[in-house]
């Protein structure tokens, strides 16, 4: 019989937020609330929508490898080289990239915890060590769940290749600090990468939050990983891009691309949606103004939720995650538990997060959960 490596075998399976249209049906009601995957609720952007029409034409030649269009386009965006930019099948197939790339068996991947889930599976599959560092506790009057950045530096050690730190961080939606990322890029060795996964930068309210793109300057070991699936609505597509500073270390990522993966529709989708801006800036200013609406309300109803400087709120309510999101959904809306720990919940539209309040106040009327 054929076996798969172990490291594969024990891979947990990916569970991805329910589709609302399966839940509406199953308990019979005839619209369900999805506050699950970090989607924007905007339709697609009219420039992408038209580009997409275009592109449509010519999905029966294969895509530029090198995604030449959309590379110069990120390189100009940000004032670098367009060797420094990597193109690939969303951030997600980046991560797995650089664990291709930088990662042998006996090496060691460190990462804050809890943070993106990917990061340790990433790890095993590579047959690297994972290095999982706790986030800080919440604590009164002081950010809950954010990145202990002086632990994750001592725990870098001779095996550490790569070290992700998610900033805002997925699933707490917390964020580090210029001084504190400075003083541990500054701690990090210079043969050890560092990437600022940002995935959610774009919604990125607080002045204080550095942005990547600027502190990799000058740090050799340093590379910034965004996305388009998130702020940019083109979550369907899937099209990411990593910025190096060294020039090698984009190579390196490159080299390990599968061939043709980002696809002509989306490279054509995420240039339209560069080119669109402004309208992206108002998009995320809406959401950001309907996060501190549900962040307020959801701290009126007593629950301990920090500041979020994504396109998410983190409620932790511990061992309480499970049962609460089965009983949200049986009320129409879907969540994303993370069991023993918390609920992440997507910021949806003024509309969407009344039916999940609306439904929290019912469950919490029968059964108190925090």
């Amino acid at each position: 019989m054929v076996s798969a490596r172990p490291a594969v075998q024990q891979l947990p399976a990916y569970r991805p937020g329910r589709n609302p249209a399966d839940l509406a049906r199953e308990i019979g009601v005839e619209r369900a609330v999805k506050l699950a995957s970090n989607e924007v609720a905007f339709p697609p952007l009219p420039a992408v929508v038209e580009a997409l029409a275009v592109a449509a034409a010519e999905t029966n030649r294969y895509p530029d490898n090198g995604a030449v269009v959309l590379t110069a386009a990120l390189a100009e965006r940000y004032g670098v080289d367009p060797a420094q930019v990597v193109i690939g099948c969303g951030a997600v197939m980046l991560c797995q990239q650089l664990a291709q790339s930088f990662n042998d068996p006996g090496t060691s991947v460190a990462f804050a915890w809890r943070s993106f889930e990917m990061y340790p599976l990433l790890a095993q599959v590579a047959g690297a060590r994972s290095i999982p560092v706790p986030l800080v506790p919440g604590r009164p009057g002081g950010p809950a769940d954010t990145h202990d950045l002086e632990a994750l530096a001592a725990a870098i050690d001779d095996t550490t290749r790569v070290v992700f730190v998610c900033n805002p961080n997925n699933p707490t939606g917390t964020a580090v600090r210029r001084p504190e990322l400075e003083r541990f890029l500054d701690a990090v060795p210079a043969d050890t990468l560092v990437v600022l996964d940002e995935a959610y930068r774009e919604f990125v309210t607080d002045p204080d939050v550095p942005d990547g793109m600027a502190l990799l300057r000058g740090r050799p070991n340093v590379a910034v990983l965004r996305t388009f699936s998130k702020a940019w609505g083109l979550a369907g597509l899937r099209v990411g891009y990593l910025v190096a500073e060294d020039p090698a270390v984009a190579d390196a990522v490159r080299r390990t691309h599968v061939p043709f993966s980002v696809s002509t529709l989306a490279q054509a989708a995420a240039v339209a949606a560069l080119a669109s801006e402004e309208e992206v800036r108002r998009r995320c200013a809406a959401v950001t103004a309907e996060r501190e609406r549900l962040t307020a309300a959801l701290r009126e109803r007593g629950l301990d939720v920090s500041d979020s400087q994504a396109n998410f709120v983190w409620l932790p309510v511990g061992e309480e995650a499970a049962g609460l999101a089965a009983a949200l959904e049986v009320r129409a809306v879907i969540t994303r538990p993370f069991a023993g720990q918390g609920i992440r919940v997507t910021v949806g539209t003024p509309e969407e997060d009344d039916v999940l309040l609306a439904a929290l106040d019912e469950v919490r009327s029968t059964a108190p959960v925090a």
